[in-house]
Protein backbone atom coordinates (compact mmCIF):
# COMPACT_ATOMS: atom_id res chain seq x y z
CA UNK A 1 0.00 0.00 0.00
CA UNK A 2 1.61 3.35 -1.03
CA UNK A 3 1.26 5.64 1.80
CA UNK A 4 3.24 8.60 0.23
CA UNK A 5 1.97 10.03 -2.87
CA UNK A 6 3.62 12.57 -4.66
CA UNK A 7 2.88 14.92 -7.56
CA UNK A 8 3.58 17.73 -9.81
CA UNK A 9 6.53 17.08 -11.47
CA UNK A 10 6.99 17.95 -15.15
CA UNK A 11 8.90 19.32 -17.91
CA UNK A 12 9.92 23.49 -17.57
CA UNK A 13 12.70 26.00 -18.50
CA UNK A 14 15.27 27.23 -17.14
CA UNK A 15 13.93 30.15 -14.59
CA UNK A 16 10.57 28.48 -14.52
CA UNK A 17 8.67 26.99 -11.40
CA UNK A 18 7.44 23.86 -10.29
CA UNK A 19 5.21 23.18 -7.60
CA UNK A 20 5.43 19.33 -5.92
CA UNK A 21 2.94 18.44 -3.65
CA UNK A 22 3.13 14.99 -1.35
CA UNK A 23 -0.15 13.62 0.02
CA UNK A 24 0.31 10.88 2.97
CA UNK A 25 -2.28 9.20 5.58
CA UNK A 26 -3.37 11.05 8.63
CA UNK A 27 -1.79 8.53 10.55
CA UNK A 28 2.11 9.01 9.23
CA UNK A 29 1.26 12.72 8.36
CA UNK A 30 0.82 14.02 12.06
CA UNK A 31 3.26 11.60 13.44
CA UNK A 32 6.22 12.92 11.54
CA UNK A 33 8.52 15.46 10.12
CA UNK A 34 8.51 15.38 6.55
CA UNK A 35 11.34 15.42 3.79
CA UNK A 36 12.26 16.34 0.41
CA UNK A 37 14.94 14.19 -1.63
CA UNK A 38 16.12 13.88 -5.25
CA UNK A 39 17.98 11.53 -7.50
CA UNK A 40 19.65 12.40 -10.91
CA UNK A 41 20.54 9.99 -13.08
CA UNK A 42 23.76 8.54 -12.05
CA UNK A 43 24.17 10.51 -9.11
CA UNK A 44 23.48 9.49 -5.66
CA UNK A 45 20.03 10.30 -3.47
CA UNK A 46 20.40 13.67 -1.76
CA UNK A 47 18.52 15.48 0.47
CA UNK A 48 16.38 18.39 -0.23
CA UNK A 49 14.32 19.95 1.99
CA UNK A 50 12.54 18.56 5.29
CA UNK A 51 9.71 20.33 7.88
CA UNK A 52 9.27 19.49 11.17
CA UNK A 53 5.97 18.13 12.28
CA UNK A 54 4.46 21.40 12.90
CA UNK A 55 6.19 23.53 10.34
CA UNK A 56 8.73 25.57 12.97
CA UNK A 57 11.54 23.76 12.11
CA UNK A 58 12.93 24.11 8.67
CA UNK A 59 16.24 23.54 6.44
CA UNK A 60 16.96 23.03 3.30
CA UNK A 61 20.45 22.07 1.09
CA UNK A 62 22.44 24.68 0.42
CA UNK A 63 21.98 24.54 -3.28
CA UNK A 64 18.36 25.08 -2.96
CA UNK A 65 18.56 27.98 -1.03
CA UNK A 66 16.67 31.13 -1.65
CA UNK A 67 14.79 29.54 -4.59
CA UNK A 68 12.69 26.32 -3.04
CA UNK A 69 10.39 26.84 -0.11
CA UNK A 70 9.04 23.44 1.62
CA UNK A 71 5.81 23.88 3.38
CA UNK A 72 3.10 21.29 5.07
CA UNK A 73 -0.46 21.56 5.28
CA UNK A 74 -1.58 19.63 8.58
CA UNK A 75 -5.48 19.72 8.11
CA UNK A 76 -4.58 18.40 4.45
CA UNK A 77 -1.98 16.13 5.37
CA UNK A 78 0.02 17.58 2.57
CA UNK A 79 3.68 18.66 2.08
CA UNK A 80 4.60 20.78 -0.85
CA UNK A 81 7.44 22.20 -2.59
CA UNK A 82 7.68 25.35 -4.26
CA UNK A 83 10.94 25.33 -6.71
CA UNK A 84 11.58 28.37 -8.65
CA UNK A 85 14.40 30.00 -10.62
CA UNK A 86 14.64 26.20 -11.62
CA UNK A 87 18.41 24.98 -13.79
CA UNK A 88 18.99 22.19 -15.59
CA UNK A 89 20.81 20.67 -12.90
CA UNK A 90 17.90 20.40 -10.66
CA UNK A 91 16.87 17.56 -13.20
CA UNK A 92 15.77 14.62 -11.20
CA UNK A 93 13.42 12.43 -9.79
CA UNK A 94 11.95 14.13 -6.41
CA UNK A 95 10.94 12.32 -3.58
CA UNK A 96 9.35 12.86 -0.16
CA UNK A 97 9.91 10.83 2.88
CA UNK A 98 8.60 10.50 6.57
CA UNK A 99 10.16 10.21 9.68
CA UNK A 100 10.23 10.89 13.26
CA UNK A 101 12.36 13.57 13.31
CA UNK A 102 14.09 16.44 11.10
CA UNK A 103 16.98 15.00 12.10
CA UNK A 104 16.07 11.19 11.00
CA UNK A 105 15.78 13.37 7.12
CA UNK A 106 18.85 14.96 7.43
CA UNK A 107 20.80 12.29 9.10
CA UNK A 108 23.64 10.56 6.36
CA UNK A 109 22.12 7.62 5.39
CA UNK A 110 18.21 8.81 6.01
CA UNK A 111 16.20 7.16 8.58
CA UNK A 112 13.16 7.63 6.95
CA UNK A 113 10.58 5.48 7.85
CA UNK A 114 8.36 5.85 4.60
CA UNK A 115 9.27 7.02 1.25
CA UNK A 116 6.90 8.07 -1.66
CA UNK A 117 7.32 6.35 -5.30
CA UNK A 118 9.01 9.91 -6.69
CA UNK A 119 7.96 12.25 -9.41
CA UNK A 120 10.22 13.19 -12.45
CA UNK A 121 11.08 17.02 -12.51
CA UNK A 122 12.88 18.02 -15.89
CA UNK A 123 14.69 21.28 -16.32
CA UNK A 124 15.68 22.02 -20.10
CA UNK A 125 18.44 24.61 -20.67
Amino acid sequence: QVQLVESGGGLVQAGGSLSLSCRASASIFSSNAMGWFRQAPGKEREFVAVVSRFGGDISYADFVKGRFTISRDNARNTMNLQMNSLKPEDTAVYYCAAAAWTAFITANPPRANYWGQGTQVTVSS
